[in-house]
């Protein structure tokens, strides 16, 4: 059975929760158990605990849900970067799959309730990572 890591960031909840949500459902659907679940502040703050949790020998994967919301500024490309940038560089230096379920930048409050499916995209895809390497 394959074991997961769930980060789930808080910043935007009303959207969040609902991708946390999917991912789970994802989850047992796939037959995956998610062993733990990280609540973050926001998707900044996610690459370390998708580290803590890549360093587990009991997880074989981490998916991360959030959701980036367009402000005043640019603000909201500069953290999907960061993050994406940071995600990527966990998985590499931990050799574990770990995926980018985040829904923006660049979208309105709505737009992000629409794309909650995002939580269940990042599961599949740490699943089918999964399957894929040698």
């Amino acid at each position: 059975m394959v074991t997961l890591g769930l980060v789930a960031a808080r910043f935007n909840s009303s959207v969040t929760e609902e991708m946390e949500a999917s991912a789970r459902e994802a989850a047992d659907s796939r037959g995956a158990t998610v062993a733990e679940t990280v609540h973050v502040p926001g998707v900044y703050d996610a690459p370390l605990a998708a580290d803590r949790l890549a360093r587990r020998d009991d997880i074989d994967a981490v998916a991360v849900v959030g959701a980036i919301v367009t402000g005043d500024t640019d603000h909201d490309r500069v953290i999907a970067d960061a993050t994406a940038q940071g995600l990527t560089q966990v998985s590499l230096d931990r050799d574990v799959p770990v995926t980018f379920g985040v829904s923006g930048p660049g979208m309105s409050g709505a737009e992000a309730r629409e794309r909650v499916g995002k939580g269940a995209d990042a599961v599949d895809a740490a699943l089918d990572l999964l399957e894929e390497l040698p």
